[in-house]
């Protein structure tokens, strides 16, 4: 056989057989992609690995763009403690000034690499989302303890 011939169509098959994997995930993508001590939530192409994360009531929680992806943090007003804090990245002040900051300049934005942390004060469920993606899914939910 020509060796040209095997190598295109060998290209081929890996390539077709591969198509698609990075719409959600990588096919070579790390299932930790925080491992280590560099953040606790990382960002996939739509999702927060892990969707659920454990914190203590004082903590800070660090989340990093591990994707190509742009993402950003953003908090459900109505779906955090009464008492909390409002979380974004950008540090904005609510969850409409956030929304719409990111659909008229990109506000909030986190580019690869990039980290976001927020300090949880008070106990209970916090829901979040990454604005771009959220239509995809991409929704996760830090619960802090005392």
């Amino acid at each position: 056989m020509n060796r040209r011939v095997y190598l295109a169509a060998v290209g081929t098959t890996i390539s077709a057989g591969l198509a698609g994997c990075s719409t959600v995930r990588s096919a070579f993508e790390d299932d930790d992609p925080c491992s280590g001590d560099e953040c606790d939530i990382g960002m996939t192409r739509n999702e927060f690995i892990p969707e659920e994360y454990e914190a203590s009531v004082g903590e800070t929680v660090v989340w990093k763009n591990t994707s190509g992806a742009d993402h950003t943090v953003t908090a459900r007003e109505n779906s955090i403690p009464d008492d909390a804090e409002y979380f974004a990245s950008g540090d904005y002040e609510d969850e409409e000034t956030a929304i719409d900051a990111w659909h008229e300049y990109r506000g909030g934005r986190l580019g690869t690499r990039e980290t976001y942390e927020h300090t949880f004060e008070v106990p209970g469920e916090y829901l979040y989302i990454c604005e771009p993606h959220v239509k995809g899914g991409m929704i996760g939910t830090v619960v802090v303890t005392e």
